[in-house]
């Protein structure tokens, strides 16, 4: 983009903020929002349309997870609001409404009734003459739909002409903005959500999301499919800090939950891990060949539209992960069902070293070799599930400076706000906005964090900031130094309540 349209536009970067998380009609397992994070959000876009910007005028770049459409629980029934016109499935119908578009022009409306306020301050800003772009994370992918975007700015324009009786339909449209891959603004900022590059939470087909079982829906991420199969039908069981627990945590969770919740835990994985391997076979698929087509020919689209190149677009899909649902390997790996074979194959190996009398002058030394290859065994497939995705999307933010020069590259996800070098940018992870209320076990403030980017005489220069209730509080954008020499993101000091 020219710098001239560049300068004309200052930017405000927030990500992760899940409205209707907690909209869960019957799900046993229910996850109270915290009711300060509409008031906290309507009171920053309140600051900033009455802070006039360097440039003509602001634009909001919401870097993904907006709306969760996945987080989610309706029940697949008749409703006059939105008319289903796609049929529920029976998984639908035993979880709660999919994300076909129609399900999920239903989920947007649910939505707008629970955070009315958020949608109201969104629609003043726009009809302030500002504009705004929704980069779709993993978790508002849903807005691949045409006509889930078009009631987005139905109920934008709607709420803002109680407002301003005069707005220009039109003219208010054509300031919001839908990115189904990135936000860039030459030599300023490249912008995504960032899921991309987490294996658990990425998508095989960016720019056309479909699923080769049913063209219909979205295609589901493995996180998406644990969290409905598994998760909100689990009491006590979290969305978050997977990562840093193993096989035993799992296994201590189950005997918790007695006899009966064991059992139907384990029945829950088994559907969950089903449902993968369906999806893994679709994709080998007559149907999955045509979607991969219609892709191409998106992202052909995308290039001579963009004018970024037909290379370029190439070499930044080249950076993505491959979904963890990709392979049998993954699949296994992403369940810990390799390691619960793993232990189960080394518990019949001491059962052998005790039963079988010809060896039993050597038990020590068998035991021995068996706890040692087991030990071995575990800690090379701990390694191989690397859950965390944060390390891997600051690797890949030094290769997509290179690949579109920007000062600043920019995603959300993780919920982690960091800074990092990213080769001649700086790579900043803008945090979250999504919090529970806090319990007996937990607790958890979200960062609340948001980018303010400017161009000036000297270039792009950026204000990060977290809200602190009334006004935004400045974060020092350092850059920490590893021991060993070279440059590794951190979480910001001070981003946290």
């Amino acid at each position: 983009m020219s710098p001239s349209l560049s300068e004309s536009e200052s930017l405000l970067v927030f990500s992760d903020v899940h409205l209707g998380s907690d909209i869960l009609d019957g799900a046993e397992n229910k996850a109270r929002r915290s009711a300060s994070i509409d008031l906290d959000l309507v009171h920053l876009l309140a600051h900033y349309r009455r802070m006039r910007p360097r440039a003509a005028r602001w634009r909001i770049v919401i870097a993904g997870d907006f709306i969760d459409f996945v987080g989610m629980t309706i029940p697949a029934e008749p409703t006059s609001r939105v008319a289903l016109e796609t049929p529920p499935t029976e998984e639908e119908r035993e979880h709660g409404l999919g994300n076909a578009a129609d399900h999920a022009r239903l989920k947007l409306h649910r939505v707008a009734e629970r955070h009315a306020d958020v949608f109201r301050a969104l629609g003043s800003f726009v009809a302030d003459g500002h504009a705004l772009t929704l980069v779709h994370g993993n978790h508002d992918i849903e807005f691949y739909w045409d006509s889930v975007k078009n009631d987005f700015r139905e109920i934008l324009f709607g709420l803002a002409s109680l407002e301003n009786s005069s707005l220009d339909r039109e003219s208010f449209f054509s300031r919001i903005e839908f990115n189904p891959w990135f936000f860039y603004r030459d030599g300023v900022a490249y912008i995504e959500h960032g899921h991309q590059y987490d294996a658990f939470c990425a998508t095989a087909h960016v720019m056309s999301p479909l699923s080769p079982l049913d063209p219909r829906r979205v295609a589901r991420c493995f996180s998406d499919t644990f969290l409905r199969f598994v998760v909100r039908r689990t009491v006590g069981m979290k969305e978050y800090g997977h990562e840093h627990v193993g096989l035993l945590f799992y296994i201590g969770f189950g005997l918790r939950l007695g006899v009966l919740g064991m059992v139907r835990l384990v029945c829950r994985f088994t559907l969950a891990v089903m449902a993968l391997f369906r999806l893994r076979r679709a994709y080998l698929s007559e149907a999955a060949a045509i979607l991969r087509a219609e892709h191409e020919q998106r992202i052909m689209k995308l290039a001579e539209a963009t004018r970024i190149g037909k290379d370029k677009l190439r070499a930044l899909l080249s950076l993505q992960v491959a979904p963890i649902s990709s392979s049998i390997r993954g699949i296994l790996a992403s369940v810990l069902l390799d390691q619960l074979a793993l232990a189960l194959l080394s518990a019949v190996a001491f059962v052998a070293l005790a039963t079988f009398s010809a060896v039993r002058g050597h038990i020590v030394w068998g035991t021995l070799g068996v706890l040692v290859t087991w030990s071995l065994l575990n800690r090379y497939l701990s390694a191989q599930r690397a859950v965390d995705p944060a390390q891997v999307m600051i690797e890949r933010a030094a290769h997509l400076a290179r690949l579109f020069p920007a000062a600043f590259v920019v995603m959300g996800h993780t919920h982690v706000p960091t800074v990092s070098p990213a080769g001649d940018a700086t790579y900043v992870n803008v945090g979250s906005w999504a919090e529970e209320e806090p319990d007996a076990e937990f607790h958890y403030r979200a960062a609340r964090t948001h980018l303010v980017i400017e161009v000036g005489e000297h270039g792009a220069e950026a204000t990060f900031c977290a809200w602190d209730g009334s006004a935004p509080r400045a974060v020092e954008l350092a850059l920490p130094t590893s021991k060993k020499g070279g440059h590794g993101g951190q979480p910001l000091p001070n981003a946290f309540v």
